[in-house]
Parts: structure tokens; C-alpha cells; sequence
């Protein structure tokens, strides 16, 4: 049953605005570029983008089948707690909360301050003000899941229009006369590590299930629908970044949303993609700060972890002790400039957990429970497939990092442990 000490205020529509939130960050406005520069011709390249809108749905689709299940709040931890072991799913929170969300957030708000100061004319230097920002988040979600829904829900909004936008420039702009020449060194299943990475982040909306008017319903179709929303975005940003700069083009610029404003529309048209990058970095910590606590709250709910972090304000019914302790942790990676390291390490974690949570599937349905997912157990396998490829691809690029983030997730276990024998 749904945890009654948390309010179910959260709708169909701002449940599929949580969703496509909790993809969409800045870095489709940077990403077309990477994935240009690893792919040999432009239709790769949009293949790159097509397949990981697919595998992306496959995963919506796991997860729609695991949430009707169990529809609690937690979700990814509560099913990889259930399925596998609790130390499973603490090791996940652990790497949630040290690495994976607050390492994200920290990186958004850098980037919302670095790209508003500007805009606004504000003197605060950069750390200041992602820590102001994600402090006025926090105070806002600590208001209640109805007001932190409703503050998401406007960001998305204003981020499909400005990416909308950006698609509508490029469809207007004249198309680049330059043509695909031949290229060595790529590798397609490189360039769909950072679209995979890019489509990432569906999964937090399984967080707040618990939160849900009814999340058996709307959960399932808010995964699918807003996966499929995203897909069509991205797919329209590499279309039009790759009809205006043309691939070599693409491949050389730095910010090739930017690019392709300022030479449609001119400088105005690069304010705007500032403006764009800006929002959509303060509705992907919108998002973070809304959902991820509430896997503090389920740790702590099962001794896990403070038992501090369960409690829930009478009032506005939000665990506000762990919607409080990420945003602490969040300014303290911001302000110490340690984020961006700690992101290095974060894809290949993330895609392990991605597998074991697919995996759940089976291992619920070897208990005798029923699976609704289209097309199980082949296309459960699918995508724990692409989910291992992204990894193995990511430890031969990049060793260093991947082992780096395993054992900064594998440091959880002794702490675990050390919980557990605590009364």
C-alpha cells in the first residue's frame, strides 16, 4: 500500500512532466556535437539518436511493468531492495546520493549560474548563486510534493518551448551546402554511450510513485508518454543542429545550439539558446530535488539509513530531512567545485544499476508474480544488453573512472553493514 504519511497530489500530466524533466538537462544542447564527432556519416548519426530513443523505451517499458507492482515510494531502490537484497538497494542510494543526483545537480546549477548571470546582469560569482538557487528549490519542495510538482511541471513547459524553438530555427535556417567526406577512428556504439547517457533519468519518476493520485494508472503512461515526448525532441535538435552546420561543422563546435541560433537569427538567437540552456538546467534541479529524496525517505523508512531522514512535516506531508540533506550535499559539491570529477565516474554506475533493475523482472517473475512488459522476456533482455554494452564500453574507454565509481559504490557495503548492527 502507498505510504499515507506522504500526500498523492501528483497527476497524469505533471507525472509525465516529471518524467521528460528528469531527462532533459543541458546537455542536449552540447551532445549532438560528441555524437557527431563518433559517428562516420549523418545518417549514423541520427541513427545513434533513433536507437537510443528506443532503447530508452524499452527501459520505459520495464519500468512501467515494475512500478505497477509496486508503486511505492523509493521505487528503483524499493525494487532492487525486493529483488536482489536491501544491501542492492542501498549500495543504489549510496551512489545516489554521493555521486549520481548531487553530482547532477551540482552540474546544473553551475551551469544554470553560469548562463543566467549574464542574462541578468547579476554580480554574484557563479558558486553563490547555484547555491542560492538550489537552496530556493529546496525551500520550495520542502512546501509540499504539490507545490514542488507544480514548479516542475512550468520549468518543462518553458523547456520544450525553448528546444522547440531551437528546432524551429534550424527548420528555418538555410541547410548547410557542406557534405559527409570520409572518417576513420568512429565507433557507433561509442556514440551511444552519451546518447543512452542523454536519454537517462526516465527512472526518477518511479521515485515519487508514493506520491501519486494513482500511480498504478498514471506512472505506466507517464514513462511511456514522456519517453516518447523526449525522443521526438532530441531526434528534432540533431536534425536541425545537422541541417544547418553540416556534420564537419557539427563536430567542431563547442556549443552547436548556440551556433546554430546566432547564424539563423544572429545574436539575439544566441541570448535566446542561453536563455534556453538556463531554463532547462533549472528544471532538470527542479526535478532532482523533487523525486530523489524520496529514496532517503524509503532508506531510512527501513533503518537503512537516519532514521531522522523518514520524517514527514504534518502539514505539508514532504520528507523535508531528506529533501534538506540532498540540498546540503548538492551546495557542499557546487561550492567545493568537486562535481564534474565525480560525473566522470557516474555513467558506468548508472547502467549497472539500469541492468539489475531489468533484471528484477525475471527474478519477480520466478516467484510466481505477473509481468506486463510488451514483448518479455525479449525485450527485458534487449535492454539489459544495451545497458552492457554502455558499460563495457565505458570501462575500455575510460578505466580509470569506471573502476573509480565501482569502488566508490562498493565503499557502501561496510557502511551497510555497519547500519544494519546499529539498534
Amino acid at each position: 500500500m502507498p505510504d499515507e504519511r506522504l500526500a498523492q497530489r501528483i497527476g497524469l500530466f505533471d507525472a509525465t512532466m516529471v518524467v521528460m524533466g528528469g531527462i532533459v538537462g543541458s546537455g542536449i544542447f552540447v551532445t549532438p556535437a560528441i555524437v557527431a564527432s563518433l559517428t562516420t556519416t549523418s545518417a549514423e548519426m541520427i541513427g545513434a539518436w533513433l536507437l537510443g530513443g528506443a532503447v530508452a523505451l524499452l527501459g520505459a517499458f520495464v519500468y512501467a511493468g515494475l512500478s505497477r507492482q509496486r508503486p511505492f515510494a523509493g521505487g528503483q531502490y524499493v525494487y532492487l531492495r525486493e529483488a536482489w537484497h536491501p544491501a542492492v538497494g542501498f549500495l543504489y542510494g549510496w551512489a545516489l546520493l554521493l555521486v549520481i543526483q548531487t553530482g547532477g545537480m551540482a552540474v546544473c546549477a553551475m551551469t544554470f549560474a553560469r548562463y543566467f548571470r549574464p542574462l541578468a546582469g547579476i554580480a554574484l560569482p557563479e558558486g553563490a548563486l547555484a547555491a542560492l538557487v538550489m537552496a530556493i528549490l529546496t525551500l520550495v519542495n520542502c512546501l509540499g510534493v504539490a507545490a514542488g510538482a507544480r514548479v516542475q511541471s512550468a520549468l518543462m513547459v518553458l523547456k520544450i518551448a525553448a528546444i522547440a524553438a531551437l528546432v524551429a530555427i534550424g527548420f528555418a535556417g538555410t541547410p548547410s551546402a557542406a557534405v559527409d567526406g570520409p572518417k576513420s577512428g568512429t565507433s557507433f556504439v561509442a556514440a551511444l554511450v552519451p546518447v543512452l547517457f542523454s536519454y537517462g533519468g526516465f527512472q526518477t519518476a518511479c521515485f515519487v510513485a508514493g506520491e501519486m493520485k494513482d500511480a498504478r494508472r498514471d506512472l505506466p503512461r507517464a514513462l511511456v508518454a514522456g519517453v516518447l515526448g523526449v525522443v521526438a525532441l532530441y531526434a528534432g535538435v540533431a536534425i536541425a543542429c545537422l541541417r544547418v552546420l553540416g556534420k564537419a561543422g557539427l563536430e567542431q563546435s563547442a556549443a552547436p545550439a548556440m551556433d546554430v541560433a546566432e547564424r539563423v537569427v544572429g545574436p539575439s538567437g544566441a541570448a535566446l539558446i542561453g536563455a534556453g540552456v538556463a531554463i532547462s538546467s533549472l528544471g532538470f534541479l527542479s526535478q532532482s530535488i523533487l523525486t530523489a529524496p524520496r529514496v532517503y525517505y524509503a532508506m531510512a523508512e527501513d533503518g537503512a539509513f537516519f532514521r531522522s531522514v523518514a520524517r514527514v512535516h504534518p502539514r505539508t506531508r514532504a520528507p523535508v530531512t531528506a529533501i534538506v540533506l540532498q540540498g546540503a550535499v548538492a551546495i557542499g559539491l557546487a561550492l567545493a567545485g568537486t562535481y564534474e570529477v565525480l560525473l566522470r565516474y557516474v555513467v558506468s554506475i548508472d547502467f549497472i544499476f539500469f541492468a539489475l533493475t531489468a533484471a528484477c523482472l525475471f527474478v519477480f517473475r520466478r516467484r510466481g508474480e505477473a509481468v506486463r512488459m510488451p514483448g518479455h522476456p525479449l525485450t527485458t533482455l534487449l535492454f539489459i544488453a544495451a545497458c552492457a554494452a554502455v558499460v563495457i564500453s565505458t570501462f575500455a574507454r575510460d578505466p580509470v573512472h569506471s573502476f573509480t565509481g565501482l569502488a566508490l559504490t562498493l565503499a557502501g557495503l561496510p557502511v551497510y553493514l555497519l547500519w544494519r548492527r546499529t539498534p
